[in-house]
């Protein structure tokens, strides 16, 4: 089944399976009306809401102009700060970005890295503490990266660039992990109870489009890249927050995805209840389920079980 006509709004949500069965958004689940699947996973589900959004996503061009306004005619690269666990067969991307970093700390860990940069022809900025970007010279196009989500919990030698071509930057890497783990403010962190910074990620090379395109006409996150792309795109962009959530209306875009499914209970089904009675909703799980709930649907207290 696909939706009616009409403008709806769309609340994007974490995947199925981490919503249990006393979750109150479950309860207003079983009287909408099924939809074919969308999207799974963060690229895609933006590619639900942003024409030309896949693997391929310029995101460091993107998030760099959205945060500083300086990336067009440069070349960039996404160089976040990550933690990287080694095991018995190699090594693992446990986090990447969202580590607690400060401005203080961010700079502070970058200083040794950005001499291995510059000798590679390139430079490491600190835009964020979680969003680094390196600027790529002319001429030099970066090998194909996964993003970040791709490679979570994955060995990272599946996800580095490989041969000939790539090596130049596995040798980076390993220069940038060998320079992090010997970094005083490491050994702080672990003291703190806190991951180490002892990896970036690199991923979302290449150039700032020149536009994006969007049915949307606003989006509510605290997601950076969607909020850079939203402003590319010339849509409405607001921090999530109970009152903008509350104000949400037909044709806006609500991200909650990266929020467990607990703390959407806690702390915003208050916003989120009073829309169920007020506008069309479309409900996109990041697992790909989604539902369409109508005002009416309220009414519907034949409907019971498991949906």
């Amino acid at each position: 089944m696909s939706p009616r006509s009409g403008p709806l709004l769309h609340l994007w949500l974490p995947a199925r399976r981490s919503f249990d069965s006393r979750h109150p958004l479950l309860e207003r689940l079983q009287r909408t009306d099924r939809l074919d699947d969308g999207a799974t996973g963060y690229l895609e589900g933006l590619g639900e809401s942003f024409v030309g959004v896949d693997a391929n996503l310029p995101a460091a061009a993107i998030t760099r102009e959205y945060l500083v306004g300086d990336a067009a005619d440069t070349c960039w690269l996404s160089a976040d700060p990550a933690w990287v666990q080694p095991d018995m067969t190699g090594a693992r991307l446990l986090a990447c970005g969202q580590l607690q970093l400060d401005m203080a700390e961010a700079q502070a860990l970058a200083e040794p890295l950005q001499p291995v940069f510059v000798d590679a022809g390139m430079q490491l900025l600190v835009s964020t503490p979680d969003r680094w970007h390196v600027q790529l010279p002319p001429g030099l196009a970066p090998p194909r990266f996964d993003a970040p989500e791709q490679a979570m919990g994955e060995d990272l030698s599946q996800h580095l660039p490989a041969g000939a071509e790539g090596r130049p930057w596995r040798i980076l890497l390993n220069e940038v992990q060998v320079l992090l783990h010997q970094h005083p403010l490491n050994a702080q962190r672990r003291a703190r109870g806190l991951a180490p910074v002892n990896s970036l990620w690199l991923w979302g090379g290449g150039r700032l489009p020149d536009s994006m395109r969007s049915a949307l006409d606003g989006v509510i996150s605290d997601d950076l890249l969607l909020r850079a792309l939203a402003a590319r795109a010339d849509v409405a962009q607001l921090a999530r927050a109970p009152q903008t959530v509350a104000a949400a209306g037909p044709g806006w875009l609500i991200d909650l995805q990266d929020l467990p499914a607990s703390e959407i209970a806690a702390a915003w089904w208050p916003s989120l209840q009073p829309l169920f009675e007020r506008h069309p909703l479309q409900l996109h799980f990041a697992s790909g389920e989604r539902w369409l709930h109508r005002p009416w649907h309220r009414w519907r207290f034949w409907r019971g079980g498991k949906p």
